[in-house]
């Protein structure tokens, strides 16, 4: 009993210590995704900052493949020390429901630092689809059953779940097509091949500002800033569809409170500078920096989404 009573006092008076000595050296973020993509180009514009605040230097490492999960992986293992991050999409909450089995623990083996941004996807057309806004789209598909597709960027990503999600909520039949990123499927709605997809805005924003694509609504609750005059789904009476991808950086589970606060502290200040709000929409991103305690909630509840989502649209479980 003495000892567990002095442990406990010990563990206690370190953590202010802790707080206030950490970082003493470099701090590295994993991306799961390759060099030159989004995720990769805004984590090396939000890093040296970042680094600037903590003093010591945060240091970009790339660990793409398995949909995420080589970096969540490395992540979830290493020491809970505060000095490996993962920063990562709303993919991370998709995996658990997605894969048969992983070797972490999504829900536990991480602790929630930030929600650094939200993405939202565009809803849009190509332009042989004679459907100017999500209603008469709604209709064409109703007088059509099973006529009309979409595209996706890969079986169980985002984009696909979303366009399971579209279907339970309006109730109409459209076939699913699935490509290899968001390249190639932009490119088969480009050539007419698919009909409607629901992409990221990012990638999309230069097909509809050349007129080469239609953009019938996004899917974030609020327009966007990058494109205002596009509505929303609520704006076309799908008040139940609000599908917001996130960018979150976490922790391994275990992390010092006093660290994970740390970092919230400086991302947040990171996130308030005029030149980053400025770029974050050039790459389909709103700024958010919510607190911990509400990441956290956040991304438990979209844990529970996707695996509902997957369940019922009936989506196979990956290897």
């Amino acid at each position: 009993m003495f000892r567990t009573w002095f442990l406990g006092t010990v563990l206690a008076l370190a953590l202010p210590v802790w707080g206030q000595t950490y970082p003493n050296k470099p701090v590295r973020m994993v991306v799961p995704f390759a060099a030159a993509g989004v995720v990769d180009t805004t984590a090396r514009a939000l890093g040296p900052r970042m680094g600037e605040g903590l003093g010591q230097p945060v240091i970009i490492d790339n660990r793409p493949g398995a949909g995420g999960n080589i970096a969540a992986d490395a992540v979830a293992k290493a020491a809970p020390d505060g000095y490996t991050l993962l920063i990562t999409t709303h993919g991370h909450a998709i995996s658990p429901g997605l894969y048969k089995k992983l070797p972490f623990d999504a829900g536990r083996d991480f602790a929630a630092i930030t929600q650094i941004a939200s993405s939202y996807l565009v809803f849009v057309a190509a332009l042989k689809v004679p459907a100017a806004n999500v209603q008469e789209l709604l209709a064409l598909a109703r007088a059509n059953p099973g006529k009309l597709n979409y595209g996706s960027t890969g079986l169980g990503a985002p984009p696909h779940l979303v366009g399971e999600l579209f279907k339970m909520t309006t109730g109409v039949d459209m076939v699913h097509v699935p490509y290899k990123g968001d390249a190639p499927m932009y490119l088969a709605l480009l050539a007419g091949e698919v009909d409607v997809a629901f992409g990221p805005l990012g990638n999309a924003i230069q097909h509809i500002k050349s007129g080469k694509l239609r953009a019938l609504r996004m899917t974030n609750p609020k327009r966007s800033a990058a494109i205002p005059d596009v509505p929303t789904m609520i704006d076309a009476g799908v008040p139940n569809l609000e599908a917001t991808g996130r960018l979150g950086l976490f922790a391994p589970a275990g992390t010092p409170r006093a660290v994970v606060d740390r970092l919230y502290a400086e991302m947040k200040k990171v996130l308030s500078t005029t030149e980053i709000q400025d770029r974050l929409p050039g790459w389909g991103y709103e700024g958010v920096g919510s607190s911990p305690d509400e990441f956290d909630a956040r991304f438990k509840s979209d844990l529970a989404l996707y695996v509902r989502v997957i369940r019922e649209a009936r989506i196979p479980l990956q290897d």
